[in-house]
C-alpha cells in the first residue's frame, strides 16, 4: 500500500472536515429524500473510509477529532456540532435543513431534526450541562420549543474546526497576549526549570498546580511564566484582577469561555493582582481562582490566601548584583570603552530588573546621539538609570529638586566633614560591602543611615539636597501626615511602600521631624502602645536593610528612641550660626543676576535668625525691591525682617538693627 503524502496540516484539516460534514450532509438528505429507502450497502462505509484517509495524511490530529476528545462528545454530538457548522460553511445545508423540516423559513439546525436524521441520538446531548452547552460549542436560539429552536454553532468554534486560530472577541480586552522573553538572568532561569518540573509531575497524566508568583519583581514575574509556559507549548495571557466581574453569572461566562480558550489555543493565564492587594479586585479574583480548572499562574507582591485550591509560592526577585553587573555589560558593548568600568557603580547603585536595564541602555544609546561632546557617556546613563528606578510614592513623598551644593551650605568644618563622609560611604558602598567582603557577615546594618538635628532653619534640608546633588540621586521628603495611619497596621503597610519603592534607585528619603514617627517606645499599657512600638521596630528594620540613604531631621534629638539612634551611623548636630557664619549666609543667598546696592553682610549679620530666615528676609527684600523698580538696599531688607520677626513674635531690638539706612 502507497503511502499517503503528507500535506500541510491546514490543508488536511480542510479535506477532513469536507469528508466529515459530507457524512453528515449524506444523512440529512437520506432524512430528508429517501425516508423509506434505506441508505445504499457499503454507502455509509465508503464515507467512513474517506474521513478515515483524510485523517491519516494529517501531521497532527484534525481541530474537530481534538475538541471532541478533549470536551468528551459522543458521535452523535460530534454530528450535531458537525450539522451547526455545516449550515455557516455550505450553502446546501440551509436548504438541506429546510427540506428535512417541510418548512422553507426553517433554514436552520434543530435538536430535533438532529434526533431524527443522525445516528446514535440522544437526548442527553442537549441539557445545559452536557459538553455542547457547557462549552458554549453551540447557543440555542429563541423558540416555544427546545427541540425546534435554532441551534447555532459558536464562531469562535467555526474557526477552530477550519484551523483558524485568534482569540474569542468575548476576551479581548480583557486578555491580553505577553511574550516569552529571549533571555533570562540565571536565577529566573533557575524559577522557570521549578516551575515546569512542578508542572511535569506526572501520575499517568500532567500535573499541573497553580503557581503563584511573588516578590518585587514585576516584569520579572511575567517573564519567568511566559517561558514557564513556553516551555511546554504553551501560549500565555495575561489578566488583570480590577477586570475580573464581580457579578457571580459574569464571572462565570468568563471563566467558561477562558477555559474552553485555553483548550482551543494552547494557553496558560496569568492573574496580576499586583496592584490589588487591599482593594475590593481581590473576592472576585479569589472566587475566579477557585473555579478555574486550567494552567493558571498568580502574580502579586503579597500572597493570595485560596481556601479550598493549593498555590505553589514562588519568589521572584529583581536579579543580583553579579547578573545586573553581566547584563549591563552586554547591552553596553558599544560604550565599553567610553565607560572605562563604570558599569560597578551603576550594579551597586540600582537595583533594576531585566527590561528596565534594557530600557535604560536604550535610552542611553539614543541620547548619545544628541550629545553636547562635554557631556560623557556615563552621566547620560546615569540619568536613564535614575528615570528607570524613579519611584512611585504618589501622595507618601514629595519630590525636592536637588540645586544646592557645597557652596551654599554653611556649616562648621566638623559637621561639613560628616557629610562628606556620608558620601564617602555611600559612594564606595560596592567595593567594602562586596569586593572586601563585609556583607558575607551579616546582612544587617548595611543599610546607611544619618541624622540631623538642629533648630529649624539652620540646613537640614539642604544638606540632604547637597548630598543627593552630589551623588546625583533623587531626594523625597516622607509626607509623615500620609504615612502615619491611627488605623493598626496602616502605618507599616505605607511604610513598606515608601521603602519597596525607593530600593530601586536607591533614593534619598528624607523624614523630616523624624520624632514624630520615631518616638520612644513606650511601655505596653494596651494595644494601642503595642502597635505603636511594632511600628518603630519595623521601621529600625528597613532602615538597617535599605539600600539607599534614609536621612531623619529631628528639633528634638532626645525625644528619638534610643535603640533607633544605635542604628544610625551618622548624626549631624545643625548648631544655630553665628555672626561669622550667618555674615556668610548674607554673602552667599542672593544670586548672581540680582542686582543689589550697599549691602553691609557684617551689619545683617547682627540679626540673631538661622540660614531659612535669612532666606526668608532676603526673599521679601527682593520683592519689595522689584515692586520699587529698585536694586535691593539695606532699606529693603529692614521692612523683610521687621515681617519676618513678626512672624516670629520675637522682637526686632536696636543692637540687631542698628543704623540700616
Amino acid at each position: 500500500m502507497n503511502a499517503v503524502p503528507s500535506d500541510s496540516w491546514h490543508e488536511a484539516n480542510q479535506r477532513y472536515l469536507v469528508a466529515a460534514l459530507a457524512a453528515v450532509r449524506a444523512a440529512l438528505e437520506q432524512h430528508a429524500h429517501s425516508r423509506q429507502n434505506p441508505p445504499e450497502p457499503g454507502e455509509q462505509g465508503e464515507q467512513t473510509r474517506t474521513v478515515q484517509e483524510a485523517a491519516g495524511s494529517m501531521s497532527a490530529p484534525p481541530a474537530l477529532e481534538t475538541l471532541c476528545a478533549v470536551f468528551g462528545l459522543t458521535p452523535f454530538e460530534r454530528d450535531l456540532l458537525l450539522m451547526c457548522a455545516g449550515v455557516e460553511m455550505d450553502s446546501t445545508f440551509a436548504a438541506l435543513c429546510a427540506a428535512a423540516h417541510g418548512d422553507p423559513r426553517r433554514a436552520h439546525s434543530t435538536f430535533g431534526l438532529a434526533l431524527a436524521a443522525l445516528p446514535g441520538a440522544h437526548w442527553s446531548a442537549i441539557p445545559p450541562a452536557a459538553p455542547l452547552r457547557y462549552w458554549r460549542l453551540v447557543e440555542v436560539g429563541t423558540g416555544d420549543v427546545l427541540t425546534t429552536s435554532p441551534l447555532r454553532i459558536d464562531e469562535r468554534v467555526l474557526h477552530y474546526l477550519a484551523g483558524v486560530t485568534h482569540l474569542d472577541e468575548r476576551l479581548q480586552g480583557l486578555v491580553e497576549p505577553v511574550s516569552a522573553p529571549a533571555e533570562l538572568p540565571p536565577s529566573h532561569r533557575t524559577l522557570v526549570h521549578k516551575i515546569t518540573t512542578l508542572w511535569s509531575r506526572t501520575g499517568g497524566e500532567l500535573v499541573v498546580p497553580t503557581i503563584q508568583l511573588c516578590g518585587d519583581e514585576d516584569a520579572g514575574k511575567r517573564e519567568v511564566a511566559a517561558a514557564s509556559s513556553a516551555a511546554l507549548g504553551l501560549r500565555l495571557h495575561a489578566i488583570r484582577a480590577a477586570d475580573i466581574p464581580a457579578a457571580v453569572v459574569e464571572r462565570e461566562t468568563l471563566t467558561r469561555l477562558w477555559e474552553r480558550e485555553a483548550v482551543l489555543s494552547g494557553s496558560a493565564l496569568l492573574l496580576d493582582c499586583e496592584d490589588s492587594e487591599s482593594s475590593v479586585d481581590l473576592p472576585p479574583a479569589l472566587s475566579f481562582v477557585e473555579r478555574l480548572h486550567s494552567v493558571l499562574i498568580v502574580t502579586g507582591r503579597e500572597p493570595l490566601r485560596a481556601r479550598e485550591r493549593p498555590l505553589v509560592r514562588l519568589d521572584v526577585d529583581k536579579p543580583s548584583v553579579t547578573e545586573q553587573r553581566d547584563l549591563w555589560q552586554k547591552v553596553l558593548v558599544p560604550l565599553s570603552q567610553e565607560l572605562n568600568g563604570q558599569i560597578e557603580g551603576l550594579a551597586a547603585q540600582f537595583n533594576l530588573g531585566v527590561q528596565q536595564i534594557r530600557a535604560a541602555s536604550t535610552e542611553a544609546l539614543a541620547g548619545l546621539t544628541h550629545r553636547r561632546e562635554e557631556v560623557p557617556a556615563s552621566s547620560i546613563l546615569w540619568e536613564a538609570c535614575r528615570a528607570q528606578a524613579r519611584p512611585r510614592l504618589e501622595g507618601l513623598a514629595e519630590w525636592i529638586d536637588p540645586v544646592a551644593g557645597w557652596d551654599d551650605l554653611v556649616l562648621p568644618e566638623p559637621q561639613r566633614q560628616i557629610l562628606r563622609n556620608i558620601a564617602a560611604h555611600f559612594r564606595q558602598r560596592a567595593r567594602v560591602y562586596e569586593a572586601w567582603g563585609f556583607a558575607a557577615k551579616g546582612a544587617r546594618g548595611l543599610g546607611i543611615s544619618a541624622l540631623f538635628s538642629g533648630a529649624s532653619g539652620t540646613g537640614k534640608t539642604m544638606a540632604a539636597e547637597v548630598l543627593a546633588n552630589e551623588l546625583q540621586l533623587d531626594l523625597y521628603r516622607i509626607d509623615l501626615s500620609q504615612v502615619v495611619s491611627k488605623y493598626i497596621g496602616e502605618t507599616e503597610k505605607n511604610l513598606r511602600r515608601v521603602f519597596d519603592a525607593a530600593e530601586g534607585g536607591g533614593a534619598i528619603l528624607l523624614f523630616d521631624e523624624a520624632d514624630a514617627l520615631f518616638g520612644k517606645r513606650s511601655e505596653v499599657r494596651d494595644s494601642h502602645d503595642r502597635y505603636a512600638n511594632i511600628e518603630v521596630s519595623y521601621l529600625l528594620q528597613r532602615m538597617e536593610a535599605y539600600r539607599g540613604l534614609a536621612v531623619l531631621t529631628s528639633n528634638m534629638k532626645n525625644a528619638l528612641d534610643p535603640a533607633f539612634m544605635r542604628r544610625i551611623r551618622f548624626v549631624v548636630q545643625f548648631p544655630f550660626p553665628d555672626a561669622e557664619q550667618r555674615a556668610e549666609i548674607w554673602r552667599r543667598v542672593f544670586p548672581a543676576s540680582t542686582p543689589t546696592e550697599g549691602l553691609d553682610a557684617s551689619r545683617l549679620a547682627r540679626l540673631n535668625v538661622t540660614g531659612g530666615n535669612i532666606r526668608n528676609i532676603a526673599l521679601g527684600a527682593a520683592f519689595l525691591a522689584a515692586d520699587a523698580g529698585e536694586p535691593v538696599r539695606m532699606v529693603h531688607l529692614l521692612h523683610a525682617a521687621r515681617g519676618e520677626y513678626a512672624k516670629l513674635e520675637k522682637p526686632l531690638t536696636e543692637a540687631e538693627m542698628g543704623s540700616w539706612t
